[in-house]
């Protein structure tokens, strides 16, 4: 397993870099999460310049990776996860490239279509006519309903028989 190789490795010495990779190659898969554990543990206490930032995909799959190892998953079993998972984080990487392309061509030619016609700002161009509501025509205070009289026939006393 090789330590890839980044834009901030500047400051790094290859020849210790190179040293690292020989060990590393030697070693299982389990005894290389032992080894990222401790260069963890190591960039916690003692990280001379942060960490280099990685997508949200990509912290996605290193969250998901420690789940795994967490709930004691074999490491062929999690090797095998995280192949997927990082073929899957490449495809949605790819994915977010042709958006930005295309979300950046779009504003392009948005850009490019104001200065053809002259938008105007927002400040400018011409007024805007202000039309006056339509006069009301007068309302009539509202007027209750008439009340029906009652309906005619014998009218029985209360208590009394029908």
């Amino acid at each position: 397993m090789r330590v890839p190789r980044d834009a901030g490795e500047a400051s790094m010495n290859p020849y210790v870099r190179e040293r690292i990779n020989r060990k590393l190659d030697t070693l299982s898969d389990e005894r290389l999460y032992q080894v990222l554990d401790y260069v963890e543990f190591l960039e916690t206490k003692y990280a001379e310049k942060p960490a280099v930032v990685v997508n949200v995909f990509q912290r996605f799959a290193e969250g998901v990776e420690d789940k795994l190892r967490a709930g004691g998953m074999a490491v062929g079993t999690i090797t095998e996860a995280m192949g997927f998972m990082n073929r899957a984080v490449g495809v949605l990487n790819g994915v977010a490239e042709k958006t930005m392309s295309v979300a950046t061509d779009v504003v392009n030619v948005a850009k490019s279509a104001v200065d053809q016609v002259g938008a105007p700002t927002p400040n400018s161009g011409p007024p805007v006519a202000v039309v006056p509501p339509p006069e009301a025509a007068p309302v009539a205070p509202p007027v209750a309903p008439p009340v029906a009289p009652p309906a005619p026939g014998p009218v029985t006393p209360p208590g009394a028989p029908a």
